[in-house]
């Protein structure tokens, strides 16, 4: 049960995206190099036009995840009536090692809020073993991380962290 100062209670992460988390391994994600996110942080999507570096700290070699970026505030977070858009799925990565590991089964796609702050989530789920995940979506917008999950026997994430990010406006630029 996750506790009520928990930041992705808090982030209604858990709740809006997913039911429950099991955490068992540490990921690390992080962008250009030095923008590590870490949970309810803002990054500009100036910064985060490139895919990052998501790092599996866990398991073992003989252990397999599947990553899930999604941004659950799609049109705007006011009225999320499109819900999840998916951002980018790589399954078959092994454990303590990294995403480039892994299968790219939907391209990275970079964040682009229009109206308000939406998240963008990063979510791990430990697959049975490897090949797994044969159930792809064949949208990305109404995506629906909790179906996946159901539809390829992921049970719950066993590691997630997520960001904020908003439109740029030529005022906020320097």
């Amino acid at each position: 049960m996750a506790k009520l100062s928990d930041p992705l209670v808090v982030g209604r992460v858990i709740g809006d995206v997913i039911d429950a988390i099991s955490p068992s391994v540490k990921m690390t994600v992080t962008f250009n190099f030095n923008k590590q996110v870490y949970n309810g942080h803002e990054l500009f999507p100036s910064s985060v036009t490139n895919k990052p570096k998501v790092e599996v700290h866990g398991g073992d070699m003989r252990s397999f995840f599947t990553l899930v970026m999604t941004d659950p505030d799609v049109p705007g977070p006011s009225d999320p009536y499109l819900k999840e858009h998916l951002h980018w799925i790589v399954t078959d990565i092994p454990g303590t090692t990294d995403a480039t590991f892994g299968r790219e089964v939907v391209n990275y796609e970079m964040p682009r809020p229009n109206i308000g702050i939406h998240r963008f989530v990063f979510l791990l789920f430990k697959q049975k073993r490897r090949q797994t995940v044969i159930s792809t979506p064949s949208s990305r917008d109404h995506f629906n991380t909790r179906k996946f999950a159901e539809e390829n026997e992921l049970g719950l994430p066993v590691a997630a962290v997520y960001f904020n990010a908003q439109r740029e406006t030529a005022a906020r630029r320097r």
